[in-house]
Parts: structure tokens; sequence; C-alpha cells
């Protein structure tokens, strides 16, 4: 699946959403919850992405002429976006499962993404101008190894941006106990104890040469869904540059 040298793959993890493959683009499957979440993500990307690189925000494609990177790509989710943004797209993946997935969805669209069953740290790819890793650190092991991967991939003008559930009790409560029980999200998708704060995330950050600009939360309403939020209880996003 992977070569012998990865560390940061978790190969239990890899398996786990590999099984999850075949499923992962059905909006009512097992990966419903990102389907009603990545809307609020792009959301958050794009006025990242315009602040950052100058674009106005009525731009159909401002990736344009630039390079993306996504690490645990899954089937495609972001990728798909990122393309359709205007950007040259490179998906990473622990799953060959997930990867195959991704190239059979994009395909008939006509989308050219680089999907790739490999570990970050095996990866020789360098200066993209948006590197991105949505819901992943907290399934990888040797996280600061993971960091370091991603900010090794990035331009020095580079951006990045991260999501990651906080390690809470609310978010014990939410995504582990009670979404995964009343199957919402399938069982064992999540390990408590692996979630990071924003504050150790940020230390991870810092001590592979990055900075954090911006932090948002992303809560959840029964009514209302994800929406961007000030409270990190739950889950949260990181904008990143290089320091």
């Amino acid at each position: 699946m992977t070569k012998a040298s990865s560390s940061t793959i978790n190969p239990g993890e890899a398996a786990h959403f590999g099984a999850l493959a075949a499923d992962w683009w059905d909006p009512k499957g097992s990966s419903a919850m990102l389907h009603r979440l990545n809307p609020v993500r792009l959301a958050y990307m794009r006025d990242a992405i315009d602040l950052h690189f100058h674009c106005d925000s009525s731009r159909l494609r401002p990736l344009a002429g630039k390079r993306a990177l996504d690490v645990g790509c899954g089937a495609g989710l972001l990728c798909e976006p990122l393309v359709r943004l205007g950007a040259s797209v490179t998906g990473l993946d622990a799953a060959p499962e997930n990867i195959a997935v991704a190239k059979a969805h994009a395909g008939p669209q006509g989308l050219e993404i680089d999907y790739r069953n490999t570990a970050i740290e095996d990866f020789e790819g360098k200066d993209f101008d948006l590197v991105t890793s949505l819901e992943v650190i907290e399934h990888v092991d040797a996280p600061q190894a993971f960091v370091n991967g991603l900010a090794q991939c990035m331009a020095d003008d580079g951006l990045m941006i991260l999501s990651t559930p906080n390690r809470t009790a609310l978010s014990k409560l939410l995504l582990v106990e009670l979404a995964e029980r009343t199957g919402q999200i399938p069982r064992g998708t999540h390990h408590h104890e692996q979630f990071i704060t924003p504050d150790e995330l940020e230390k991870l950050l810092n001590a592979a040469g990055l900075q954090v600009i911006d932090t948002r939360g992303l809560s959840y309403g029964p009514a209302r869904g994800f929406t961007l939020s000030d409270n990190l209880s739950l889950n949260y996003l990181v904008t990143v540059v290089k320091a």
C-alpha cells in the first residue's frame, strides 16, 4: 500500500477509510457528514485564497496558473472543487481504494487530477501554491513528521489550510459517542485521544517553520447544519503561511 519507510500513515486508519471508498461520493452514504461539511469548508478556503492571492471575490478561477496539493484526499471531495477553481491539483491518499475511486469519479468529468497512493514523507513534490489537509491529521501517526512533510511541499509564498476536530468534551460527545452510535459517521472513524487542540496544532506548525494567521471554528446545529463560528470546541480550520 505504501513504502515500508512511511512513518505517518496509520495502516488501520488507511484500511478503515479504504473500506468506505465505494460509498464516498454518495451524499446519503457513509460520508454524508463530509458532504454537508464541504460547502462550509470551501467558503472558508475561498475567502483565504482571495485574501492571500489578492483575488477579486467574483473571479471564477482564482487559482488559475497555481498548483494545489491535497493530502489525505480521500475520493476527491476537495480536489475536484480545487480544479474547478483553476488549480493544477495533486491528491495524495494512504488508501489505494480511495485513489481508485477518485480517478474513476474525475475521469468522466474530464477533470485532470494527479492522484497518488503515497505518504507525504515519500512525496517529492515541492513549491505548491496551496497545500490542504482537511480532517486528516487526527488520523496519522507522527503528527510532527506529517506537518513537516506538508511544510516541505509548500512554496515560500504559499498558503496552507488545515482542519481537524478539537479534543474537548463536546467533540467526544458529538463526533464520537453520538454521531458514531447513531450511524451518522461510520463506527471507528474517530479516536478522541488523537484529536488535536488548536494550541497543540500551532506548536506543531511553528516547529515546522509555519505560522497560523487565522483560526475559525466549525459549529453544528440541527437546524442550520455546519456553520463557521468563533467557537472552536467542536472542530476548527486554520490558515497557515511560512514564518
